[in-house]
């Protein structure tokens, strides 16, 4: 039996008593095969959430940009008061929305989404409501905009039992490049986000990943899916990163 089968779960109703008002998200990346070791340190700290019974959560997103990729690009030059817009189905509940991810010059992001039927993911475009949100809420005509990425994963969601801070972990992460029809995946890979408060002490899973030696790691799926299977896009500024997930493919003594 693996650690987080044996860890305390929590439903989705529970979850809903973690209020982050002023939130602080660092990011980290490690290899696949030091989740156990990770667990096996915190797992007396914090509850797993569970959907009907299971700990991991599904996810699918779609990602859509200009065709010269402008929001992508901006990312990459690291231009400030940037989006990403993407169209996400979380099938552990069945439901599906489409967000903006809003970036600003003080680094603090900002998301904002409507719901739509599971049945829309792939025309969500055509729908109205989105249409309306799309030009409410960026600068980018609704025709000027193609889908681009899609990426899959599973999600593990962490809570501290003091209820003060959540940890997603993602897995399994796969892309398809709709634009270019080239595949990749970085299923060796973790990617931890770690929220809490602003000014909050040092918590359990920040005191493991540092004794694990696994540092603070910005990183943007969309950015390292896009690099990985677009051949024309600019990726300069992501090489160090690309070759820090290569090299952790490297079994990790544990």
């Amino acid at each position: 039996m693996s650690v987080l089968d044996q860890m305390a779960p929590i439903g989705l109703d529970d979850m809903k008593a973690v209020k982050l008002m002023s939130r602080v998200d660092q990011k980290y990346m490690a290899s696949a095969l030091q989740l156990e070791e990770l667990l096996s340190r915190i797992a007396e700290g914090y509850y797993v959430q569970h959907i009907e019974g299971n700990p991991l959560a599904p996810y699918r997103t779609l990602y859509f940009d200009t065709e010269g990729l402008d929001m992508y690009t901006m990312h990459h030059n690291k231009k400030l008061n940037r989006q990403k817009l993407r169209v996400r189905t979380y099938r552990a509940t069945d439901t599906t929305f489409f967000e903006i991810k809003n970036k600003n010059n003080k680094k603090k992001t900002r998301k904002v989404r409507i719901p739509i039927g599971v049945e829309q993911f792939d025309r969500c475009l055509e729908v109205p409501e989105v249409k309306q949100f799309v030009d409410e809420n960026t600068p980018y005509p609704v025709a000027t905009l193609h889908e681009c990425l899609e990426n899959r994963f599973e999600r593990i969601t962490l809570v501290d039992k003091g209820m003060s801070e959540r940890i997603t972990i993602d897995r399994g992460i796969t892309f398809h490049n709709r634009a270019t029809g080239i595949d990749a995946d970085i299923a060796h890979l973790l990617v931890i986000e770690v929220k809490h408060e602003v000014g909050a002490p040092l918590s359990d899973i920040e005191r493991a990943l540092h004794e694990m030696h696994i540092l603070p790691r910005r990183m943007s799926k969309y950015c390292i899916g896009t690099a990985l299977t677009d051949p024309e896009a600019k990726y300069n500024r992501f090489k160090q990163k690309l070759l820090y997930i290569e090299k952790l493919k490297t079994p990790v003594v544990i």
